[in-house]
């Protein structure tokens, strides 16, 4: 496990950072916005350590909200914890699970895993459970697109994130171990 250093903060404080400045893409694409904050997350988790990815699992929703002011989160406030514990599942999935497949596998493996549990978290929790019985009688048009966004379209995203966190991690890794 990674240390509290600040090397570890200076790598959050980017990745966060990161996420943030995405963040200001939401509203054109989930799909531009969602990839880029799962890989930053799996990448906090192999660069600062598990720690300092919960962290980013806990304040990336927030600054989405604040960025964007989403409708739906301000309707219904309890889905903003229940996108932390998916965020903190896809990263502690990774940290937990990937020295268990061997050296090659094991990255992509525990990325897959951590992504299906957040699919299958928050589409039952989210979407099978929260919206149909708290979203507002004005919204239920709607009903249909927020299930897809919290079940189906975040699979999506945290399997892009995945490829993405892995393509960068290849060069970040050897360059991280000629850094030490």
């Amino acid at each position: 496990m990674k240390k509290f250093n600040t090397r570890s903060l200076a790598y959050a404080a980017i990745l966060l950072a990161i996420c943030i400045a995405s963040q200001f893409f939401k509203n054109l694409s989930v799909y531009i916005t969602g990839p880029i904050i799962n890989a930053c997350l799996i990448i906090c988790v192999l660069t600062a350590g598990l720690p300092w990815a919960i962290i980013l699992s806990i304040i990336t929703p927030i600054t989405a909200f604040i960025i964007t002011g989403n409708p739906l989160m301000s309707a219904i406030p309890i889905i903003m914890p229940c996108i932390m514990v998916g965020n903190a599942i896809l990263a502690i999935c990774v940290a937990l699970l990937k020295d268990k497949f061997g050296e090659k596998a094991g990255l992509p493996i525990s990325m897959v895993i951590g992504s299906v549990l957040k699919f299958i978290f928050m589409g039952v929790v989210i979407s099978l459970i929260i919206i149909p019985n708290l979203l507002p009688e004005k919204m239920l048009p709607k009903i249909n697109v927020f299930q897809m966004t919290f079940s189906v379209t975040q699979l999506t995203t945290a399997l892009i994130g995945s490829v993405l966190a892995y393509i960068i991690w290849l060069p970040l890794k050897k360059s991280l171990k000629n850094e030490q």
